[in-house]
């Protein structure tokens, strides 16, 4: 078995690998430039793994993301008191943009090993109350959302739930295969109503998108609780494939037919090139900054051109409903006016947000398979890797490293 180190402390030679570009994050991991993972992330507080005396799942009192931030300032800790909070904070900007690390969250952990059955089952109460909060309004569209799939996809987790409970192997494999159909079946069903979704340009379609990935994440949850690591890899690498697809679908209707109107004038310290940038390099990663801006040159037109009113309106027309709903356009809600466009345009930083997310899911979910895939190469149990742990735990850290001696090629 390759050793593992365990730490609450940044490695000087990852912070270095960071800082000059070396190295970088993809989700939970961090990769060498030939694709090999040298060292994990993974949050402590959500799946309760340190807790000394108690297995309860806590929700971190810190975003996903920035947790990571605040554990990265770890590693530059010791100099605060001779650098100042000031160049603290210059850092710990830098490491920001050095690990691709947005305003956006994600609704998926860092690690897979922190992604249980009862953290999938709170996620899933999340999105089921973000789509009651829509319906209301979609009810007024006539447009329904049947909530009645989530009710079987709750069952399907308490199913699982009780299947890892029961001391004899062969029930609890039996209930444990039993849950696996059931997600298999959240897998269409979700799949589907995504697709429709997608196709209508509708507003829930990023609901049903990380619905489907918690459906392939609880299936590979339960193929590593019994120790079938391939088939756990095997899943998520279909389920990868699916939902980057979909994703990207999803990102181009959010990026519009004039992309170039994230960077309005109006959106100044709001959004910015280098933002909508990395969105290109998560479907191009050979893309720079000027090739983006190459790619939207020809959509510039001076704000007091004649025609910049009528290209606008036509853009707006044409905007998903995840921006704005057709029927608000049409009763007048916005109206294509002045302050009828501006007030739409100002809806495009929230629109930036959510293809961020989205791009952190995607990397998440992809990061998941690698993990699998170390955890039968490191010839340990799901139960040993779920227990690593730094040999002094610290309260107040929510994030911590998982570091091999050698750097692991897993991409075999």
């Amino acid at each position: 078995m390759i050793p593992l180190d365990v730490t609450f402390d940044i490695p000087a030679a990852i912070l270095t690998g960071l800082t000059n570009g070396s190295l970088f994050r993809n989700g939970g991991v961090i990769q060498d430039a030939s694709g090999r993972v040298v060292m994990w992330l993974r949050e402590v507080g959500e799946s309760g793994l340190l807790a000394s005396s108690s297995n309860a799942f806590m929700l971190p009192s810190i975003d996903p993301v920035t947790g990571v931030l605040n554990l990265v300032m770890q590693g530059i800790n010791a100099n605060i008191s001779m650098r100042g909070f000031a160049a603290v904070t210059q850092q710990l900007d830098q490491m920001q943009g050095m690990l691709g690390i947005t305003t956006a969250a994600s609704m998926l952990s860092l690690g897979v090993s922190a992604m249980g059955l009862v953290v999938i089952s709170k996620r899933l109460k999340e999105l089921e109350h973000r789509l009651e909060s829509v319906q209301v309004y979609l009810e007024k569209i006539d447009k329904k959302i049947d909530l009645s799939f989530y009710a079987k996809f709750r069952a399907a987790l308490d199913l699982a739930t009780n299947a890892f409970t029961m001391t004899k192997g062969d029930n609890r494999r039996s209930s444990a295969l039993n849950a696996i159909n059931l997600f298999l079946e959240a897998e269409h069903i979700y799949t589907d109503l995504l697709d429709k979704e997608l196709v209508a340009t509708s507003q829930i379609g990023d609901e049903y998108l990380l619905t489907l990935c918690l459906a392939y994440i609880a299936e590979a949850r339960c193929y590593l609780e019994l120790g079938e690591f391939d088939t756990a890899a095997q899943r998520l690498k279909k389920g990868q494939a699916l939902i980057n697809h979909r994703i990207e679908t999803y990102i181009d209707l959010l990026l519009t037919s004039n992309p170039l109107m994230y960077l309005h004038p109006t959106l100044k310290e709001k959004t910015d090139l280098s933002r909508l940038t990395r969105i290109y390099q998560w479907k191009d990663s050979n893309l720079t900054e000027n090739s983006v801006f190459e790619l939207m040159r020809d959509k510039i037109v001076p704000p007091n051109n004649k025609t910049w009113s009528s290209q606008v309106d036509e853009w707006i027309n044409f905007l998903p409903a995840s921006i704005i709903e057709r029927e608000d356009i049409k009763k007048g809600v916005f109206g294509v006016t002045e302050k009828g466009r501006e007030e739409i345009i100002q809806k495009l930083p929230r629109a930036l947000t959510e293809m961020e997310s989205m791009v952190e899911t995607s990397q998440r979910f992809t990061a998941y398979e690698l993990e699998v895939k170390a955890i039968s190469k490191l010839e340990i149990s799901f139960q040993e890797w779920l227990q690593l742990r730094p040999p002094e735990p610290k309260e107040e850290q929510s994030v911590m490293y998982i570091v091999p001696s050698e750097p692991l090629d897993l991409n075999s």
